[in-house]
């Protein structure tokens, strides 16, 4: 049986400029699909209209332009796409997988517990059996969210990590599937828009692992076939810590006053282990260098780089 076209994607969120970490995950998943021969898409993920903005959306997209990273298609925005999003959860909530929750945030940091290996929280379930009549009274007072019930065991191979299992209800517990102000969560709107643009690979940090077990369970309750996942170690700053954009930690506006676009990609090459010294390297060189066997598992620091301190 002849396997399906290679399709990886990018899916920023338009809350900052985009940083070095955000660049580093670009590009592996443009490499990874590039090399296979794939497709690449671009996704803008805006449905946090508090959080996101159109003007760094289009910034996005024109560092994106900056670095030859070119796309497959037209761009998609998930704040165009609330109808899918919508109809979905129709589906959940008639298989009975859905349920209202009024836990607020106090309620929440006092019996939630922190999952052993990232810190999430798990949901303890407080709200998984209120009668009817509980819900009726309850929502006098506050409008709910909707989580889904998780249950079972879930498993995948990560195709940088290995093999991954947890166990849902008490690893991950039941997560939030729409927001008590009406918008509908990260993880249902990734898993509907990866499954309706026909992603087969999903590249990206090593801190949505959880996620992937979550969105492979919702893949599955949508009748829906989970793509490959591989995730990558992040980028940490001198102290250790991840780069945020809110710090503005080496973000592009930076970065391309001080360095070329060959000198960018070919830091984050030297990085990855894909070069053992650092130089400029063009993105065609860049596909025949990519291995995944040569990315490292643990988190990298970017000390090795010391001349990117002037583009802080």
């Amino acid at each position: 049986m002849k396997s399906k076209p290679v399709v990886g994607r990018f899916a920023p969120s338009p809350s900052g400029r985009m940083h070095l970490g955000n660049v580093y995950a670009a590009l592996l998943s443009w490499l990874s699909a590039r090399a296979a021969g794939g497709k690449w898409i671009v996704r803008i993920e805006d449905l946090d209209a508090q959080r996101c903005r159109r003007e760094y959306a289009s910034k996005i997209l024109d560092d994106l332009c900056y670095l030859g990273l070119e796309w497959d298609g037209d761009v998609v925005f998930q704040s165009e796409r609330t109808d899918f999003y919508k109809a979905a959860f129709d589906r959940l909530f008639e298989k009975g997988l859905l349920y209202p929750c009024f836990c607020s945030r106090a309620d929440l940091r006092a019996s939630s517990a922190p999952h052993s290996s990232d810190g999430v929280s798990v949901y303890a379930g407080t709200c998984r059996a209120l009668s009817k009549n509980s819900i009726v009274e309850l929502t006098k007072n506050r409008l709910p969210c909707w989580r889904i019930r998780v249950f079972g065991e879930s498993s995948f191979e990560d195709a940088h990590y290995g093999f991954q299992k947890i166990a849902l209800e008490s690893e991950s517990g039941d997560f939030v599937i729409r927001r008590a102000d009406g918008n509908f969560s990260y993880q249902l709107a990734v898993t509907v828009d990866d499954a309706a643009q026909g992603v087969t690979e999903v590249v990206r940090g090593r801190d949505l692992l959880l996620s992937a077990h979550r969105q492979i369970f919702l893949y599955r309750a949508l009748n829906e076939t989970p793509p490959t996942f591989s995730h990558a170690p992040l980028l940490v700053s001198n102290d250790g810590r991840r780069l945020s954009k809110r710090e503005r930690d080496f973000d592009m506006e930076k970065l391309r006053i001080h360095f070329s676009k060959e000198e960018i990609i070919g830091k984050i090459l030297f990085l990855c282990g894909f070069l053992e010294k650092e130089k400029a390297v063009s993105l065609s060189k860049a596909v025949d260098l990519f291995d995944w066997k040569k990315l490292p598992k643990t988190d990298i620091p970017i000390t090795a780089l010391g001349d990117f301190d002037q583009a802080r």
